[in-house]
């Protein structure tokens, strides 16, 4: 009988411990609920953002090619001689025929005089005999002889003349000479370069383009090129030829465009790109190529749309407008011009699109649009100085 009221103090004392220990853990609760109501709700991130829109599309082949002259050539020497003058200034403008160097020729014309003495003296010999052949003074044979004496004679001078021609240098044809370190008294040698002489009022382009696009090339066919000596200026030329064979090394096909330059902006061995319209327009939905995120298993984009009207837990600005919400979205991405970039599906005309900050967003992040400062989108970018 004395064991009882032992029992039940020890019952008691477990109660009390346990209701302790619930009281305990209750409070507990209470704070750490308390603790996370407090705490301050994650705050809104800045990005920038653009409304997707369809925009008009010229589908466009381009390539890099090199500007050649129309005519173009190193002036040489065919033969060895010292320059006795120099008829032009480097730079100059040049008409065909006219005289750039002048060698010493007087030898030359020396020999020429002599030979030429002898042709005059065969005509004469030649003309003598004839009419003693028309008394029968002579034989025919001794005509036909003086005949061919003469013929020798007027080749061997004509040969001397191309000899002592060659020893003043004209130019083959119009254009403009370039920067020449010929100087009087300078002995020259066969094949030397003297100077370079091209026309640049019309140049051409040279470029290559792969063969699966040959049939969409055709002679006539306009296209623009630019060159960025003159940033953010096109210049207007049209296809003049298409080479009948295809490089079996690049499978690519050579084509020559001719480029209008009265202004003679654009100089023989300066590249350019090229851009040649093909087929008709087509519209597409285009984005800022910074608005894709290009990922292994596809490219995403950031749509931003205002939370869910039942979401309790929406952040809101100070006027208790709730903030807008990131939401990842793959998209299907199309050909690209400049800094765009067209979007086949995954996107709808109007949505808005995030176009920087991405980095800092995952699904459900409050977001501020800021777009005081957008990242590129010219469908026709130029270098920019700074």
């Amino acid at each position: 009988m004395a064991k009882r009221p032992t029992t039940k103090r020890m019952l008691i004392m477990v109660g009390l411990v346990i209701l302790l220990i619930a009281v305990l853990a209750f409070g507990k609760f209470l704070q750490i609920k308390k603790l996370i109501a407090s705490a301050p709700k994650p705050a809104a991130q800045v990005v920038t953002a653009v409304k997707a829109a369809t925009a008009e599309w010229q589908p466009q082949l381009t390539s890099v090619g090199t500007l050649a002259p129309v005519r173009g050539v190193d002036v040489t020497t065919e033969i060895a001689g010292l320059v006795r003058e120099v008829r032009f200034k480097s730079g100059d403008e040049v008409k065909a025929g006219q005289v750039l160097f002048e060698m010493n020729a007087d030898s030359d014309i020396a020999q020429l005089r002599a030979l030429q003495a002898n042709a005059d003296l065969a005509a004469t010999t030649l003309k003598r005999d004839k009419l003693q052949l028309s008394a029968q003074a002579i034989s025919q044979a001794q005509v036909d002889g003086d005949e061919a004496d003469l013929k020798a004679k007027q080749a061997l001078a004509a040969q001397q003349k191309a000899l002592v021609d060659k020893k003043t240098i004209r130019a083959p044809f119009a254009g403009k000479l370039g920067i020449t370190a010929v100087n009087p008294g300078q002995y020259l040698n066969p094949g030397d370069k003297l100077v370079t002489l091209q026309t640049i009022d019309t140049v051409y382009v040279d470029f290559f383009v792969p063969q699966k696009q040959l049939a969409s090339l055709s002679i006539g066919q306009k296209l623009n090129l630019t060159n960025d000596a003159y940033p953010g200026v096109g210049f207007a030329a049209k296809v003049t030829s298409i080479s009948p064979k295809i490089d079996a090394a690049t499978r690519n096909v050579q084509v020559q465009a001719t480029v209008p330059n009265a202004k003679r902006q654009l100089l023989p061995g300066m590249f350019a790109n090229v851009s040649l319209d093909q087929g008709e327009l087509k519209k597409y939905l285009t984005l800022p190529q910074t608005a894709i995120t290009y990922n292994p298993y596809g490219s995403t984009v950031f749509l931003l749309s205002p939370p869910p009207a039942d979401s309790k837990d929406a952040l809101k600005d100070e006027k208790g407008q709730a903030y807008l919400v990131a939401q990842q979205v793959f998209v299907t991405t199309g050909p690209t011009r400049g800094d765009q970039v067209a979007i086949l599906t995954g996107l709808k005309e109007g949505q808005t699109v995030v176009t920087s900050g991405q980095l800092k967003l995952k699904n459900g992040t409050p977001v501020v649009i800021d777009n005081k400062v957008q990242p590129a989108n010219s469908p026709n970018p130029t270098p920019q100085e700074h």
